[in-house]
């Protein structure tokens, strides 16, 4: 079997992995990108990084909003609306801690001083912002 192959039908081009054909995402025969690769203005695709945030918020939407889920998915924009709901939420995570941290008084001083204590009130804070996210936006 070759190891790289071109579909005639529409000039992409695959690479054997085991005993399965995978597209390689390279440029096709015409010079243009495959089409998962490129977004709508065929501009390259941005890659879409879906963590753990975005994941809680599938499943949610999957469980109890099947019309958005189904609607999203569709269109093809699910990726794109998850990316998004991660990129919200990392934000407002992080925000939130600096601001329980400046509000309780969790500084580097304080690590300094008594190291488990320190920790202690991170994990609260942590878990605080963790929780209001998730009330906010994820399952929300």
């Amino acid at each position: 079997m070759e190891k790289i192959i071109i579909d005639e039908r529409n000039g992409w081009e695959y690479e054997l992995i085991g005993e399965q054909y995978y597209p390689t995402g390279r440029i096709m025969r015409d010079g243009r990108l495959q089409p998962e690769m490129v977004d709508a203005d065929n501009g390259p695709k941005e890659e879409i990084i879906i963590g753990v945030w975005a994941q809680r918020h599938l499943r949610y939407i999957k469980q109890h909003k099947k019309k958005l889920y189904f609607d999203l998915y569709v269109s093809g924009r699910l990726n794109d609306y998850l990316a998004k709901v991660e990129k919200q939420a990392k934000d407002m995570f992080f925000r939130l801690v600096k601001e329980i941290s400046a509000w309780d008084g969790v500084t580097e001083a304080l690590k300094a001083e008594d190291q488990m204590l320190w920790v202690q009130r991170n994990n609260s804070i942590h878990n605080r912002a963790r929780e209001i996210v998730n009330a906010k936006l994820i399952y929300a």
